[in-house]
């Protein structure tokens, strides 16, 4: 499965706690992140992550357009809904994006963890039946 990880500037830290608690999972599947957040967790955890721009400079939307195309399985997108994101990535198009093709998303880490253990009991399978991919990044 392909997997994008995007966190807003004080969320961060908490993807990478995320990232390193379930390392043995996410190393089973393709990950994908803006710059800023994959560098960040290649530093803590070694896991192959391919990094697109940061959020600020588009790196949110790279991610959009792989979504339109059927290209991502699962989005954890911890965002800080108590700061104001004038700068940062916006989440409002990426949960359309993510309701238009059926791509489960989590916006905080309660609902990733229920993500990432159903994608560890195979719970996710029907995406690579419904929408079979060769995209892998």
């Amino acid at each position: 499965m392909n997997i994008a990880l995007i966190a807003h500037d004080k969320k961060k830290e908490l993807m990478v706690q995320f990232c390193i608690a379930y390392k043995g999972i996410f190393a089973k599947h393709n990950l994908i992140a803006t710059g800023t957040t994959g560098g960040l967790i290649i530093d803590a955890t070694g896991l192959n992550v391919h990094k697109f721009l940061s959020g600020t400079q588009g790196g949110d939307q790279q991610i959009g357009a792989r979504i339109a195309y059927n290209e991502i399985d699962l989005v954890l997108f911890f965002r800080d809904p108590l700061t104001g994101q004038s700068n940062e990535p916006d989440v409002e198009p990426l949960l359309k994006l993510c309701d238009i093709h059926n791509v489960p998303i989590a916006t905080n880490i309660a609902t990733a963890e229920v993500l990432i253990r159903g994608l560890d009991r195979g719970d996710m399978d029907w995406r690579d039946i419904v929408n079979p991919k060769n995209s892998k990044f």
